[in-house]
């Protein structure tokens, strides 16, 4: 996450996905694995949220989502997509994130909607980023 944001870990729970002792032993989160999470809600003003998701879906090598159960949005539902690819003769991996959301809060949310698609943009441009700085890219 964005350091502006100041996200913190708060509790982690972790339900190993299906075949996960076959694959080198890493601490992976399956379905039912849940993150709490707090964060700043809004850059100017340092009031914080909490955020718990808990993964919904997985399937290995092509996807999972998580749902948030309790946090800022109505409805959060973040799917993460992995697909092989090979270009110019060289095999990779496309990430790409899915997001469906509900704002909430009546006519209030639906002012902040386009502040809120530009925070997520922020967001996500800054988590592909540290993704391709991780890989080496």
């Amino acid at each position: 996450m964005p350091p502006v944001t100041e996200t913190k870990l708060i509790t982690v729970k972790l339900v190993p996905p299906p075949d996960a002792a076959t694959r080198n032993g890493l601490e992976l989160a399956g379905v039912g694995s849940e993150i709490v999470t707090s964060f700043r809600l809004f850059r100017l003003f340092p009031i914080h949220a909490r955020w718990t998701a808990r993964i919904t879906e997985f399937e290995w090598d092509h996807h999972f989502a998580d749902l948030q159960i309790k946090g800022p949005f109505r409805r959060f539902y973040h799917r993460h997509e992995l697909r092989s690819e090979i270009r110019d003769g060289t095999e990779g991996t496309i990430v790409r994130d899915a997001i469906e959301y509900e704002v909430g809060f009546g006519f209030l949310g639906k002012l902040m909607e386009k502040f809120i698609v530009s925070q997520l943009q922020q967001t996500f441009k800054y988590r592909q980023q540290a993704l391709e700085k991780i890989l080496g890219i």
